[in-house]
């Protein structure tokens, strides 16, 4: 098994952060990962990507062409890597800020309005949490303790205190496809 994500939006999004929760829970599940980030000088605001890839074996490379899964954040991520997706892929766009009509014909595309369903949290950072809840129904690769584990870890002590709406968002992407 080797699965191949791309994660891409605008920085302060959570593009990183999400990248970097499923390469940790990977890891945390016994499976091999590689995070690769990729943004400009202009972290907050501009544009941000990475690719993770997991695996059952050794990564020889972080490197892909098409992914097997994208999640998109906003308008211009979709329209660099729409093309960039494999046969049969999934693509998780943000109804929210793309309101055209994402056509794939090769992939499946879920519209998740992310940001709209973490402002109805009462909390817009968790808008990448409601984009992970979706995917990782849909795929189905991670346990939810693992991902829970994970956020853990990433949140720190500092931030534990924000785990709960995270957990909700997670819950209510979760529900949205």
């Amino acid at each position: 098994m080797i699965r191949t994500i791309r994660i891409a939006g605008f920085g302060g999004q959570g593009v990183m952060l999400t990248g970097q929760l499923i390469a940790y829970a990977a890891n945390m599940q016994g499976l091999y990962s590689l995070w690769v980030p990729t943004y400009g000088p202009e972290t907050r605001g501009g544009t941000a990507n990475c690719s993770v890839v997991v695996s059952d074996k050794p990564i020889h490379s972080p490197v892909f062409q098409k992914s097997d899964d994208l999640l998109v954040f906003n308008e211009p991520s979709l329209a660099k890597f729409q093309t960039k997706i494999k046969d049969n892929g999934n693509v998780f766009f943000n109804s929210s800020l793309i309101k055209r009509a994402v056509d794939v014909p090769h992939a499946n595309v879920y519209a998740v309005p992310m940001t709209e369903l973490a402002q109805s949290l009462d909390k817009p950072q968790v808008a990448n949490m409601v984009m992970l809840g979706a995917y990782l129904k849909k795929v189905d690769i991670f346990k939810e303790e693992v991902i829970l584990e994970s956020l853990k870890y990433f949140l720190g002590a500092k931030k534990l205190n924000m785990l709960p709406v995270n957990q909700k968002a997670l819950c209510v992407g979760y529900e949205t496809v």
